[in-house]
């Protein structure tokens, strides 16, 4: 599905992750994918799954893939998720902790969403540090993007932009 102010991010996103694989960091690419009738979607997203028709982020539609230039490479972890949050409904937690992962860097879009909603899970489980690359994420507008990193900032999550985290 596309996301305003997403497109701009990609090369950011691009170069977080391949530093990430350099530096031994386990990638999760975590993935929107709906059933085709809409059954496992939000209510408030419910009319773009009408009668007959398959919604926009159902499994081998576009709006479920990953944009161009962004890859699942071998040792990266893809997970499915149908809600705002990657750990609300998932394994994501037990994966992570089973795999040694204390700190959590959280990179993509919607920043007051899926970021947001993520990180502050994270918080509520305990993860020791996480960091929001601030420029590495995006929101549909500047000011609702600065706003939900202003927030996340406030509970001690590390708003680095990318150059300060390589």
């Amino acid at each position: 599905m596309l996301v305003k102010g997403g497109k701009a991010i990609v090369p950011n996103v691009i170069e977080a992750v391949q530093m990430a694989r350099q530096r031994g960091i386990l990638v999760v690419w975590v993935v929107r994918e709906h059933d085709p009738l809409g059954r496992d979607v939000e209510l408030f997203r419910r009319h773009l799954y009408p009668a007959g028709k398959e919604g926009p982020t159902v499994k081998g539609q576009i709006g479920a893939e990953l944009v161009d230039g962004l890859v699942i490479e071998e040792g990266d972890y893809k997970l499915v998720k149908t809600r705002f949050s990657a750990f609300f409904a998932t394994h994501l937690n037990s994966y992570l902790k089973s795999n040694g992962v204390d700190s959590l860097v959280v990179i993509g879009v919607q920043t007051p969403n899926c970021i947001r909603q993520t990180v502050f899970d994270g918080v509520a489980l305990d993860y020791k540090s996480i960091t929001v690359i601030v420029d590495a994420t995006a929101a549909a507008t500047a000011d609702v993007h600065s706003a939900n990193i202003f927030d996340m900032a406030n509970v001690g999550v590390a708003t680095p932009t990318l150059q300060e985290w390589v």
